[in-house]
């Protein structure tokens, strides 16, 4: 029997069927057609989602308590962590001058190796490259800062058309902080002393913007806390948090660094005397914390304003640092040195899409930062990156992956790491050292295997490496030259005044008394 035969003995056999099936074949198309529609204006509209980068200053790598450290109080960035994915092994690639801070915040906003840069940049960022703030800018995002910005007035203008609060530099008290704000006419007013606490400060703006935003386009809100850098005052009940906690010295801890490694007397090093004592490093370390435990709380409250503002569920957060600190460790104080102590940052990032409490141990640069976030918010990749995008971490993909990282400091310091293995080359008042760590069996880089011979063969595989990846990096050093065929400090580099060091001594003399340490330095 055919189809239209079928329909025929059906609508003879019964007269409410024939209605239901006349209704059926009349309103079929009909209905077919409003649920089409229906369903195309209730799919939800995929929003571009908010940014928050959070950008601490000189916290290093192991000092969040849900990494490892049970000394530390950081219960807001260790809930960070458990919503979001963390790199194990992120890194800055060095600097070039001492102010690490400054070159290395160029290459997260530029997305730009530190050869690629100007390498010897202060606190001036002249590249013609699309800063990240702008790159999101042009794609419909309203950029917002608060707190350092390290890379001069003229980028900042470039990506960014609100601002309250932002630090340019030349503050020497968490309690007398210089910032301007960022007038509606995009023009910076002129500098007002604030005297609340720079991370109060910084956090309440950031809470303020999150609060009063309009929701009517995404946002990238980028909050960059002076804290922990010194001189680490802060409440004294953050302090008394750690009044029954015990510091331990770390295994790696020396009075002195065991030879010149060409930055051995600059600020850094004069926030403790010489040689260096437990008990100091202890106060140092407690200091520390405590800078870190403060910002935390800061931290806490300004996702608690995402959350109260429904925002949370939209936002991709972003947490790291511009580098780290040695804080006693190898008998040095800064950051001013290639061991992991100061060149390894932490990198948590949460939001949707991300893998919740998920650890990732490839090689990543800070540089990765650029890219990673272009393809979270679907803009295109300016052209000029060197980083690498992090997305496909999320989805476990392996293909970008780098076997291995370089760094520099100076001309007197350059490194690898690659595997289990790091070699930091040194080249100081004509003298040329090195040392070879296995960071797998020695993380806290102890024992030197450069001139073990059982690890010649690997010591020279990393030499090749090295200078394979220098010249790739436009680095002009030539490892196998007896001056590695650079100056020391280029000719044109201007030197620092007599009265400048002295003012730096005193700000650090300074910082010492408040450690209850008073003794002259070196």
């Amino acid at each position: 029997m055919s189809f239209l035969h079928k329909i025929e003995y059906t609508m003879t056999a019964s007269n409410k069927l024939m209605r239901f099936f006349c209704k059926i074949f009349l309103y079929t198309p009909m209905l077919f057609l409003v649920y089409c529609s229906n369903s195309r204006s209730k799919k939800p509209f995929k929003k571009k989602p908010n940014i928050l980068f959070i950008l601490a200053d000189d916290q290093r790598y192991d000092v969040i308590h849900a990494l490892g450290n049970k000394e530390i109080i950081t219960p807001n960035l260790d809930k960070l962590i458990s919503r979001g994915t963390t790199f194990n092994n992120t890194y800055i690639m060095g600097a070039m001058n001492g102010a690490v801070c400054a070159p290395s915040r160029a290459m997260i906003n530029t997305g730009r190796s530190l050869f690629n840069i100007n390498p010897y940049a202060g606190d001036q960022l002249d590249m013609p490259d699309t800063l990240l703030a702008e790159a999101l800018l042009v794609n419909d995002y309203t950029t917002f800062h608060t707190g350092k910005w390290h890379n001069g007035e003229k980028a900042f203008l470039k990506g960014f058309v609100q601002g309250s609060k932002i630090f340019f530099g030349g503050m020497s008290d968490h309690y007398q902080v210089p910032t301007k704000e960022l007038n509606a006419n995009r023009q910076l007013s002129k500098v007002k002393i604030d005297s609340t606490h720079s991370s109060v400060l910084f956090a309440s703006t950031a809470e303020k913007f999150i609060r009063e935003y309009d929701k009517s386009n995404p946002f990238f809100l980028q909050v960059s806390f002076t804290a922990p850098h010194d001189p680490r005052n802060m409440p004294q009940e953050y302090l008394e948090l750690y009044n029954n906690v015990e510091i331990n010295i770390p295994p790696n801890f020396m009075p002195n660094h065991p030879f010149d490694n060409g930055e051995l007397d600059i600020r850094d090093e004069w926030l403790a005397g010489y040689p260096r004592t437990k008990d100091e490093i202890k106060a140092n370390i407690l200091a520390y914390f405590a800078m870190i435990t403060h910002m935390d709380e800061q931290i806490g409250k300004i996702i608690q304003s995402l959350n109260e503002s429904g925002l949370r569920e939209n936002t991709i957060i972003v947490f790291t640092s511009d580098n780290g600190l040695a804080v006693g460790q190898h008998g040095l104080m800064g950051k001013q040195n290639l061991y992991e102590h100061s060149i390894k940052v932490p990198l948590i990032i949460q939001g949707p899409g991300i893998p919740e409490g998920m650890k990732n141990n490839q090689l990543v640069y800070t540089t990765d930062l650029f890219p990673t976030i272009c393809d979270l918010t679907g803009k295109k990749k300016p052209k000029s990156l060197d980083g690498i995008s992090l997305v496909g971490a999320f989805k476990n993909r392996k293909e970008t992956e780098r076997i291995s990282l370089i760094f520099a400091y100076k001309n007197s310091q350059r490194a690898i790491r690659k595997g289990e293995f790091k070699l930091i080359e040194y080249l100081v008042k004509g003298k040329k050292t090195g040392q070879l760590f296995n960071l797998k069996s020695d993380p806290w880089e102890i024992e030197n295997l450069y001139e073990v011979k059982q690890f010649n063969s690997k010591k020279i595989e990393l030499q090749n490496e090295l200078q394979k990846q220098l010249t790739k990096y436009n680095d002009q050093v030539v490892l196998s030259s007896d001056h590695w065929n650079v100056e020391p400090i280029p000719s044109w580099i201007k030197k620092v005044s007599p009265s400048t060091i002295d003012k730096l001594r005193k700000l650090a003399l300074r910082d010492r008394e408040l450690r209850g340490f008073s003794e002259n330095t070196k």
